[in-house]
């Protein structure tokens, strides 16, 4: 387990750009997906990939307000109001 070094809020690297394209890749498999099984004449598969890509364009929306909003660091009662050099 890592050691908390007090840094993180600057450090740290957002998962959400990650997400947000993993996301996309999703997006554009759910909706191929939907459009080939309806062309198949698969309408179960066709609405069941519809749903998904409903899924995760709710989700690609819910990623880029968060991206928008930028960091929001709220430090808990255990994080210390100095910076790690200044330990004594």
């Amino acid at each position: 387990m890592g050691t908390r070094t007090g840094s993180e809020p600057r450090t740290a690297r957002s998962p959400l750009r990650g997400r947000f394209w993993l996301a996309v890749w999703g997006l554009v498999w759910a909706v191929g997906g939907t459009v080939a099984f309806a062309l198949a004449g698969r309408p179960g598969w066709a609405a069941a990939c519809g749903v998904l890509a409903v899924v995760v364009t709710v989700d690609l929306l819910l990623v880029r307000r968060h991206i928008r909003q930028g960091p929001h660091y709220q430090p808990g009662r255990d994080v210390p109001p100095y910076e790690p050099g200044d330990r004594p």
